[in-house]
């Protein structure tokens, strides 16, 4: 009996075929024809749009002509100064309400639910117009030796809508302050309370700082919410953005123009809001992620690169 010995010295048959590496597999996508048509009758339908406003009789140089004008630069800063006072008031109002809501005090927390309840019940425009006629019912307000005065000279149309739009937004962020409170685990407000800290001592450095996971996000949505909301307030004789606007085209005769060009630097505001919030939501993001989203420059960078790696020749 004799054995076959290899080169190597390992038995084997000699005429053995040497092995070829396997083949590269060839992958050929999925064709979606689909979403070419529906490419196709998005492009139709944005071009449509596009050649009705080119044929309409609109004066597009009113636009560049009036985009810094003194009265609208006035009433961008006077559309920021509210959204930034009313949020300020809906913050602290809604995180006071939230607490009051989960307090196990059937008082505060049925006066906190029916707070909620009718600000959330009720079109806030409507509410504006109840704050604007309040010297309809009330011709005076005596706060005793603090303030007295009548009630018109009192609620201004800035006090109006700031009331109006302050109060309205404590009612939502009220619930977005219990969502995120009710978010954290009860074990870690028992082990504080297991080491001798007080109720109030547990909120402000246990629960409230994880709780920003949950609130900050739709905190963000409620803030550019805010900025757009402001432009009611034009119905109750507050100088904004689009009370400007108004007068500019009435003057003018460019009413649309002058609508289009509000709605430009509304848009100018809430895009760089919407930055802030990504930015604001990646940060605390930190801890309950591996990864964090890409920032939109990191998603610019990968898709050039992806664009070239495909001209380059790689398949």
């Amino acid at each position: 009996m004799t054995t076959d010995i290899t080169k190597s010295g390992s038995p084997g048959p000699q005429d053995e075929p040497p092995r070829s590496a396997p083949e590269a597999i060839r992958a050929i996508p999925v064709r979606h024809y689909g979403r070419y048509v529906a490419a196709v009758l998005a492009i139709g339908v944005l071009g449509a749009i596009v050649y009705a406003f080119a044929q309409g009789d609109i004066n597009w140089g009113a636009i560049p002509d009036n985009f810094f004008d003194d009265r609208i630069l006035k009433g961008v800063r006077e559309t920021l100064i509210l959204t930034v006072l009313s949020m300020l008031i809906g913050v602290v109002g809604g995180v006071v309400l939230s607490v009051m809501r989960l307090s196990k005090n059937p008082v505060t927390s049925s006066i906190a639910w029916f707070y909620i309840w009718f600000f959330r019940g009720t079109p806030v425009l409507v509410q504006l117009f109840v704050w604007f006629n309040l010297g309809f019912v009330f011709e005076y307000i005596n706060l005793g030796p603090v303030y007295q005065d009548e009630w018109a000279d009192f609620m201004t149309p800035f006090l109006t809508a700031l009331l109006g739009l302050g109060l309205n937004e404590a009612a939502y962020m009220a619930e977005i302050c219990r969502a995120g409170l009710l978010s954290v685990d009860e074990g870690q407000t028992e082990a504080a309370q297991a080491l001798g800290m007080s109720h109030n001592k547990t909120l402000r450095r246990i629960v409230i700082p994880q709780a920003m996971r949950v609130i900050v996000p739709p905190t963000g949505n409620e803030v550019i919410n805010m900025l757009k909301t402001t432009s009611l307030v034009a119905a109750v004789q507050y100088y904004e953005l689009l009370r400007y606007a108004q007068d500019i085209g009435t003057s003018s005769g460019a009413t649309v123009e002058t609508l289009l060009l509000a709605a430009t630097w509304y848009l100018i505001m809430t895009s760089i809001l919407s930055v802030g919030q990504f930015y604001l939501e990646r940060y605390y993001a930190r801890g309950s992620s591996r990864t964090l989203p890409d920032t939109p420059w990191q998603k610019i960078k990968a898709n050039m690169l992806s664009l070239g790696n495909r001209s380059g020749g790689i398949r």
